[in-house]
């Protein structure tokens, strides 16, 4: 009976350690001597006791890491970064659990080298940039990182999920040095802006005036053609009105002359009443003024 009882509790203890349990989201590497084995999937399973162990738990869930680093730019500027990454295993197959479970001694070794791998690809690629360029190349910094890392992740059995660079700074002396440029990009902005509205101004103003006074000589040429066309119609008229007196004087028998005569005298008495006090010179006597009408006659024949 004692046999019995003794036989029961050995078989019972090989039970429990036969069984063993894994849970959701982890798979168990089982190994043989120290010799890979096979996985055990999630929920109740079995294993030859004392033979078969659990070498390791490998968690193929989603995991996050925060990272704080300096890289130095082509123009020797330190750049800040604060990135966060997101990173599981590639998949549960045999192949992939087994890169994971013994590629690296433990998970220190291995999170020591993830982190250094991003560093790398990070510093490797600010290395080739200017400080100026670096604010606006965060995406490119990612899709570098990621292309670099996504074969050599995969030989270890992971792959990087997501990629964020939260934080992009630079030293103190840096950001002032930047705001300076900035500032001085601004001002140099504003007078080429200035300079340009002054010279269009300025431009258009000459237009204008060249116009006004394109406009105005067009004027004064209008109007001396005008006052021209004027002259010769009053001269025409006088012509054409003495040579009909004339006529008119001639079928009645009296000299033409006298018509003369009379301009001549309505001349002067003009130039009495609208003189204005000046004083006018004339030779009054009979010779000059017997000259001066055959000077009005012989030109008033030029006209007939």
């Amino acid at each position: 009976m004692v046999q019995i009882s003794v036989l029961f509790v050995v078989v019972l203890i090989l039970i429990l350690l036969a069984v063993t349990t894994v849970r959701q989201g982890t798979v168990a590497v089982i190994t043989v001597f120290g010799k890979f084995q096979r996985i055990l999937r999630p929920g109740l399973n079995f294993k030859i006791p004392f033979i078969e162990r659990i070498y390791m738990r490998v968690s193929y869930q989603n995991r996050s890491m925060e990272l704080k680093f300096q890289a130095i730019t082509q123009d020797q500027a330190n750049v800040n970064f604060s990135a966060m990454m997101l990173y599981a295993v590639l998949n549960q197959e045999s192949e992939t659990i087994q890169n994971v479970a013994f590629k690296f001694v433990d998970d220190r070794s291995f999170m020591q080298a993830l982190i250094r791998s991003v560093e790398g690809s990070v510093r490797a690629f600010v290395a080739t940039k200017k400080q100026s360029e670096i604010l606006q190349l965060r995406m490119e910094i990612i899709h570098h990182v990621k292309e670099q890392l996504d074969k050599q992740l995969e030989d270890w059995g992971y792959h990087l999920l997501d990629l964020q660079m939260n934080d992009i700074s630079f030293d103190e002396v840096i950001l002032q040095s930047m705001a300076k440029v900035v500032a001085s990009n601004n001002l140099k902005a504003a007078a080429e802006n200035e300079g340009q509205a002054l010279l269009i101004t300025k431009t258009k103003a000459a237009e204008a005036e060249g116009n006004a006074i394109k406009i105005s000589a067009e004027a004064e040429k209008l109007a001396s053609q005008l006052r021209g066309q004027g002259v010769a119609l009053f001269r025409e008229e006088v012509a054409r009105g003495m040579a009909i007196a004339a006529r008119e004087m001639e079928n009645a028998n009296l000299d033409a002359s006298f018509i003369l005569f009379s301009m001549w005298t309505d001349a002067i008495k003009h130039f009495a009443e609208n003189g204005k006090g000046n004083t006018i010179f004339l030779d009054g006597s009979a010779e000059n003024m017997q000259r001066t009408l055959q000077q009005l006659q012989s030109t008033l024949q030029k006209k007939n």
